[in-house]
């Protein structure tokens, strides 16, 4: 099932149609859909796509030349190919009157079996490739070795890539999709639980109920989804002992640098550089109140996962493991059933984050926000809250089974009277079960914008 990627095909078109050579950088973390979509844009396109594996330099340059004979069996000189410079230059010959997209997938094992491969490239790039209708595009799964080795200052293809595109997991809107036999609130459960990469999306199965595919797709041992966040660190990161301790106690609560540090034992810089790592791996975030005027400084910085897939390993899989590896894993289900409202309730705060960006495209709210995220202070939180500089909306969100009231609206209020500054308040509430009459014609008075989850969830914001 391919869905949505339409701003990535988008994008690849573009650079497809330009009168130039390209040398475009695409990755993403694994299981994202990378290899998905650049089939798909290959289709009907004269391409040439090669999938690397680990393997000695010997062997994948001799499946490379293999593969490049079936695809351009009229070369007498494929045959005779020894060398990456043998190749690219046939390749480059193939781009010579029409344009080739070539793909090199799974880049990172090719740097690993030929750590000279960017300079070979940048070699043959600055020679001859720029001057031919070539498409190449280098894709890779590790970010942390695709940055440093293909995308950074000192790397030797720094200077030649004519574009980039950092593949990220699938919006709720899209996520949902996968899922279609679901009733909306299990949509919700299911995001809360595996995100938006796609090849976690493929393992459950709608016709079943939820916690069944939990407990039988991720809680079982030998299950695809088991130990994916494991190999994933394991494969990115040097130490991942200390990792693994900082986004579980990330997951399950201290979420600030001070709460972290005496969880994990590591304070001061070395914690910094292992967040750090984390945020670059798109793993992890540094959150502060919306209205905070210098985020890099602020005090009130709150760590937390982006993936709601690793949230729920670390919070369930990876706590809880005493309990999997005896086999147990009805003991787990049922710590799972008992929490997943609550998980399901910060990812409908997420989601009702993003939606802000589309009701301000729809003029359901009288601004476009220049930020969207959250608010709070030592005494009261805000679910979200979006500002420009005349405008700011401040929203609460309920993941509740019955209809709120007016005593929320009022409590929003309250909060909101906390909130410094001369901006132009705007209220919402977002809502799970909808709302009471009495708090549908006191919003109505008043101007408060009101969201149940039909509109929160629906795909276009009308």
């Amino acid at each position: 099932m391919f869905i949505n990627r339409v701003r990535e095909l988008a994008f690849l078109e573009r650079r497809y149609a330009a009168d130039q050579a390209e040398l475009i950088v695409l990755y993403g973390r694994r299981r994202v859909g990378k290899t998905e979509l650049l089939r798909r844009f290959c289709e009907g396109k004269r391409h040439f796509f090669y999938v690397a594996d680990l393997g000695t330099e010997n062997s994948t340059l001799a499946e490379l030349v293999r593969r490049y004979g079936e695809l351009f069996h009229n070369d007498p000189e494929s045959t005779h190919f020894a060398t990456w410079d043998q190749v690219f230059k046939a390749l480059a010959r193939q781009a010579g009157e029409a344009r080739l997209i070539v793909v090199l997938d799974e880049f990172t094992y090719l740097l690993q079996t030929s750590p000279t491969l960017p300079s070979i490239l940048q070699r043959l790039w600055d020679e001859t490739l720029q001057h031919t209708h070539l498409m190449l595009i280098l894709s890779g799964s590790y970010v942390g070795i695709m940055e440093r080795e293909v995308l950074a200052y000192q790397a030797p293809l720094y200077g030649r890539r004519t574009a980039q595109w950092r593949l990220q997991p699938l919006s709720f809107a899209d996520a949902r999709l996968f899922l279609p036999g679901y009733s909306l609130q299990d949509q919700v459960r299911a995001y809360a639980v595996l995100g938006g990469v796609p090849a976690y999306l493929r393992q459950f199965a709608d016709r079943r109920p939820l916690l069944d595919n939990i407990e039988g797709d991720i809680l079982s041992q030998g299950a695809f989804l088991y130990d994916e966040p494991r190999f994933l660190l394991q494969m990115e990161l040097r130490e991942p002992r200390v990792y693994f301790a900082i986004l579980e106690a990330i997951a399950t609560g201290r979420v600030r640098q001070d709460e972290i540090s005496q969880a994990v034992g590591v304070k001061g810089a070395s914690l910094g550089y292992y967040l750090n790592t984390l945020r670059d791996l798109g793993l992890l975030e540094r959150a502060v109140p919306v209205t905070d005027a210098d985020p890099a400084h602020s005090r009130q910085g709150r760590y937390q996962l982006l993936d709601p897939f690793f949230r729920f390993w670390f919070r369930f899989v990876y706590r809880e493991r005493v309990h999997l590896e005896r086999g147990d894993t009805a003991t787990v289900r049922q710590i799972v059933s008992e929490q997943l409202d609550a998980l399901a309730g910060l990812a409908f705060e997420e989601i009702c984050r993003s939606r802000v960006w589309e009701l301000a495209a729809a003029g359901r709210i009288p601004f476009r926000p220049q930020r969207v995220g959250m608010w709070w202070d030592a005494q009261a939180q805000v679910d979200v809250a979006a500002l420009d500089e005349e405008y700011i909306l401040l929203g609460e969100c309920r993941w509740r089974s019955r209809p709120i009231g007016p005593d929320v609206l009022a409590e929003l209020k309250r909060k909101a009277a906390r909130v410094s500054g001369t901006r132009h308040q705007v209220l919402a509430l977002f809502s799970r079960a909808g709302f009471t009459e009495p708090l549908q014609a006191e919003a109505a008075s008043q101007g408060v914008l009101l969201c149940g989850l039909d509109d929160v969830l629906s795909k276009e914001a009308t």
